[in-house]
């Protein structure tokens, strides 16, 4: 399947790529409502695509049917005007399901995560990825992280797999990155996405896009798009100055604050979509809510980032 018609769709000029949390109530259950919301600000704000149910929207913790429910809201609210893929993973058989449920919501793609738990081989990989693709009619983007890492060559018989049209990459190799996209554009013809999916994926972009990586994820935008959506912009138009005011004043803090926790590239972003007015509740087991100074800490940069934008952050 080619990748174009999902490439141009993406690749919408002055968005970065939305992944919205999870909303859930007082309760626990999720809050539908809320989470409409939520992706109707971040597509209203420029966002080029929602990738729904994915890693910040706890895929890992979402039942089969209130998966289903949520991708259906959020193709419900971008009504077209934006592709809206959804999160798959676990083992084949599971994938294959949450792939269906995808498909029946009305999502434009997938994005499939690791396998659960086991460490397999290239060709038990393959033959996993090669099974969600086959399942259904959407367009899967493979993503490179933890237990799913890929030669080369696999990730050329990936691109030449039916289906399969991206990899996004959130292990941090750059030398592996660069002999992946190198081999794929010597052996297989047409295009082909590749997406930076680093927790806080700004700091490394630029390094990223130097291998050609041109697509990333952005964490960031679910709770201050105003900062990412500047942060896009300065990169698309080589502002370095802006771009490198931005990632001193602001991304490099945040990946320092973000280390400070297990879990908080998911809990401390959901911390500061409440801090922006937005009550999505709190993060499920096993995550864990992130410590009230380093709350207090996130507001404080965030505050910071938007006095950056004004030119008086320095």
């Amino acid at each position: 399947m080619t990748s174009a018609p999902l490439a141009a769709r993406l690749g919408r000029p002055g968005g970065p790529l939305f992944f919205p949390v999870t909303a859930y109530g007082p309760d626990g259950s999720v809050d539908l409502g809320t989470y409409r919301t939520h992706v109707r600000r971040g597509i209203d704000a420029g966002a080029a695509a929602v990738f729904a149910c994915c890693g910040t929207g706890e895929f890992h913790a979402l039942t089969p049917e209130e998966f289903e429910a949520c991708v259906r809201t959020a193709v419900e609210e971008a009504g077209g005007r934006v592709p809206v893929l959804a999160g798959t993973g676990y083992g084949t058989a599971l994938a294959v399901r949450y792939a269906r449920l995808a498909e029946a919501a009305g999502a434009d793609g997938l994005l499939a995560m690791p396998p659960y738990l086991v460490v397999a081989g290239q060709e038990g990989l393959l033959r996993h990825y090669r099974e969600i693709a086959a399942a259904t009619a959407l367009p899967v983007i493979v993503y490179q992280r933890d237990n799913a890492v890929f030669t080369p060559e696999t990730v050329v018989e990936l691109a030449r797999t039916e289906g399969v049209v991206g990899l996004k990459d959130g292990l941090g190799d750059l030398d592996l990155m660069q002999r992946i996209v190198s081999a794929v554009r010597a052996e297989v013809p047409g295009d082909f996405l590749y997406f930076n999916g680093l927790p806080t994926a700004e700091l490394t972009q630029p390094a990223y896009r130097a291998v050609g990586v041109p697509l990333y994820s952005s964490a960031v935008f679910c709770f201050a798009p105003g900062i990412a959506l500047a942060f896009y912009r300065a990169l698309e138009e080589d502002d370095r100055v802006t771009a490198e005011r931005l990632l001193d004043g602001f991304y490099r803090p945040f990946v320092e604050l973000r280390a400070q926790g297990r879990g908080y590239a998911v809990s401390l972003v959901k911390a500061g979509v409440r801090l922006g007015g937005l009550d999505v509740g709190e993060v499920r087991p096993p995550l864990h809510e992130p410590a009230e100074d380093h709350v207090k800490q996130l507001a404080q940069l965030v505050e910071r980032g938007h006095a950056l934008l004004e030119g008086d952050g320095r």
